[in-house]
């Protein structure tokens, strides 16, 4: 029997279904072998995780709230992945972005509300743009991979934050803890509905903002079908002299304020300060989700939910099985392994073929051979 190996000429239709709740339960398997080696109960670990993502409400609430951030940082990203820039730069533009918000909250703080946030919003925008547009001049002036520059800038821009509160920012009323000084009430976004909704604040609304925006843009203007075209590779994009180079700083640019003001929100209505426990890696979850999701808006909502749910589901399973922060990002590179392996099953089918027979296979061949022939062959 051989393996047959072909790509696809249809869509898989239903089947794409399957191909990836088989990747998560594959996934899964995976995470509760892993728990089991360590001496934990390995499907029961899982039933925790489940029951801590979707079991209550403040829990669901919880998950949406972590899905916010995932959702802005993975748009940006998608946006530069369809032009086949890989940039993996989210964290440190996420970074910068909550240094863009915090100086402006810190500088201006007699702003009005309706003054202040705008700015704030802003500053991170601009902040994260500028961390983005660095790796887009290394790849087209210098040559430099911007896999590599927009990795290397995240711990820049960490780093550079970690500086600012442990240092000039630092809250002189903080007990030696590095963080700044609370901003004002004008620069902090308020809850939704205060002892109702938890910790759900107004920042929600920029996520289906920014989804509307980004799929009437790739949809329904010129320049969102030049970068689809840009896709097809730089060679091809400059032959059909589309304004490449122009390109490649948009997306990165953009996709960095995406990123940058993902940590203004965060920063402004979450923590209501900046210190270091803002960056919890949101900008490395956005790369899995922009994945997962196959660079698609909604499923990008989706997906990204979903993980920010297993996030939490992931903190109580840490606290009642007592295991190590370290499982949650593992849990989330098996999710991203098992679903871009099951995606080979979505661009070839497998199949099983017997080998063709040979001559020396068929029966009477070796007396065919060798029967006389010509004219004193008898008929």
């Amino acid at each position: 029997m051989n393996l047959v190996i072909r790509k696809r000429e249809e869509p898989l239709g239903w089947g794409v279904l399957v191909v990836y709740l088989g990747a998560l339960a594959l996934a899964f398997l995976v995470c509760a072998l892993l728990l089991t080696l360590s001496g934990k109960p390995g499907l029961g670990g899982l039933a925790i995780l489940f029951r801590g993502a979707f079991g209550q409400g403040y829990s669901l609430l919880d998950g949406l709230v972590k899905a916010i951030p995932i959702f802005l940082c993975a748009l940006g990203v998608a946006l530069s992945f369809r032009m086949q820039i890989w940039n993996i730069g989210a964290e440190g533009q996420f970074a910068l972005g909550a240094v863009g918000a915090t100086w402006a909250a810190l500088t201006f703080p007699g702003l009005p509300g309706a003054l202040l946030m705008p700015l704030m919003f802003l500053s991170a925008m601009a902040a994260g743009a500028a961390w983005g547009a660095i790796p887009a001049a290394l790849r087209l002036r210098l040559g430099v991979s911007e896999v590599i520059s927009s990795l290397m800038l995240n711990y820049v821009g960490i780093l550079f934050l970690e500086y600012l509160v442990f240092g000039v920012w630092k809250d002189a009323a903080s007990f030696g803890f590095p963080m700044t000084a609370e901003f004002a009430s004008g620069g902090q976004i308020a809850r939704i509905a205060p002892g109702v909704l938890g910790k759900l604040h107004w920042g929600l609304l920029a996520c289906p903002i920014a989804g509307i925006a980004y799929s009437v843009f790739l949809s329904r203007t010129r320049l969102g079908f030049e970068l689809a075209a840009c896709g097809e590779g730089e060679r091809v994009a400059r032959y059909a002299q589309l304004p490449y180079s122009f390109l490649v700083f948009f997306v990165m640019g953009l996709g960095g304020a995406l990123a940058g003001l993902a940590g203004s929100i965060e920063t402004s209505a979450t923590l209501g300060r900046l210190q270091p426990t803002v960056m919890v890696g949101y900008g490395y979850t956005a790369i899995v989700v922009a994945w997962l999701a196959r660079l698609k808006p909604w499923a990008i909502a989706f997906t990204a939910y979903l993980l920010a749910a297993f996030r939490v589901g992931g903190e109580v399973m840490q606290l009642e099985l007592q295991i190590p922060a370290a499982f949650g990002p593992i849990m989330e590179g098996a999710i991203l392994l098992c679903v871009l392996a099951g995606q080979f099953f979505l661009t070839y089918s497998v199949s099983l073929k017997r080998p063709a027979k040979g001559p020396a296979d068929c029966p009477g061949a070796g007396e065919d051979a060798a029967a006389p022939t010509g004219e004193g062959a008898r008929p």
